[in-house]
């Protein structure tokens, strides 16, 4: 019924930028909060930053003032900026959002199926 695509992975030098995107379709009746989580090898999945409907963000002390993370209600998608990539940075990284289908009062938390992203020379 709704599904998260993000996109705009890949591998970049140290120091340098890319941007993630995450599109949502299918039966969306309104979206809450939306948010960037990432998982390197052997750990934990961790968040990244939110973004709440009326633009309220926030960060993990790791990527503040590197990393934005924006939304186009109208669109449906959120971004992540990421700029001084630093080897550290690199993970699997995935979308989540909480989204109302079909109607008020049906609140469901999806994922997306995630984009990696390597810094490395």
């Amino acid at each position: 019924q709704v599904q998260l695509v993000e996109s705009g992975g890949g591998l970049v030098q140290p120091g340098g930028s890319l941007r993630l995107s995450c599109a949502a379709s299918g039966s969306i009746f309104s979206i809450n909060v939306m948010g960037w989580y990432r998982q390197a090898p052997g750990k934990q999945r961790e968040l990244v930053a939110t973004i709440f409907p009326g633009g309220s963000r926030n960060y993990a002390d790791s990527v503040k003032g590197r990393f934005t993370i924006s939304r186009d209600n109208a669109k449906n998608t959120m971004y992540l900026q990421m700029n001084s990539l630093k080897p550290e940075d690199t993970a699997v990284y995935y979308c989540n959002a909480e989204i109302v289908i079909n109607g008020p009062g049906n609140l469901y938390t999806y994922w997306g199926q995630g984009t990696q992203v390597t810094v490395s020379s």
